[in-house]
């Protein structure tokens, strides 16, 4: 089942994403936050965007969420986004279902642009981001130094819905959480 994070669920996200900071450079975070912080986090970009989880059998094994791209305004209409699925649980199409889903709630909300930023070589990685239809948009070379060496960063971008002129607002993601819509986005 596909449904929005919540609060309890910090313990189960941060366990997810533990070992990628240890062990990997998948992700540049160096410390561990920590369930509170992580909690934190969830509550904090559950205001304006969406954050994800797959959830059997009462265990959280995957998630997935957009953030914000950039500070200024005119950033609006694009956001980064991010998955995360347990090492247990990989290689059974969790990961796309997921993503699309996530992909459909930031189109939803008007969000045209959809990046994802990736530690290369990042192979499973950039195969899920071609596979749901992102295309290559860079390289920041020797982006970040970790695990004693340094990392490019590859961005993947995807067009969500076609951008308009003039735009209409981005909706936050906090108003449309009793909506018709999402609800028959989560549903199964």
């Amino acid at each position: 089942m596909i449904r929005i994070a919540r609060s309890e669920d910090a313990d189960a996200i941060h366990a997810i994403y533990a070992p990628t900071i240890i062990d990997t450079a998948i992700t540049f975070e160096t410390e561990l936050p920590g369930a509170d912080a992580m909690r934190q986090r969830i509550l904090t970009r559950l205001q304006h965007y969406p954050w994800l989880v797959w959830e059997e059998n009462g265990q959280v094994l995957a998630y997935a969420y957009a953030t914000r791209f950039r500070e200024r305004a005119a950033y609006d209409w694009i956001a980064e986004t991010s998955i995360y699925v347990h090492a247990d649980a990989r290689r059974r199409g969790i990961a796309r279902h997921l993503y699309a889903v996530l992909l459909d709630v930031m189109r939803l909300q008007g969000i045209n642009q959809a990046v994802g930023v990736i530690t290369l070589p990042g192979e499973v990685s950039v195969a899920l981001h071609e596979a749901m239809g992102f295309t290559p948009a860079g390289v920041w070379r020797k982006a970040g130094y970790k695990l004693e060496r340094w990392w490019d960063v590859g961005v993947w971008q995807k067009e969500l819905q076609p951008a308009t002129n003039p735009p209409a607002a981005v909706h936050a993601f906090s108003s449309m959480v009793d909506s018709t819509a999402l609800r028959e986005l989560l549903a199964p």
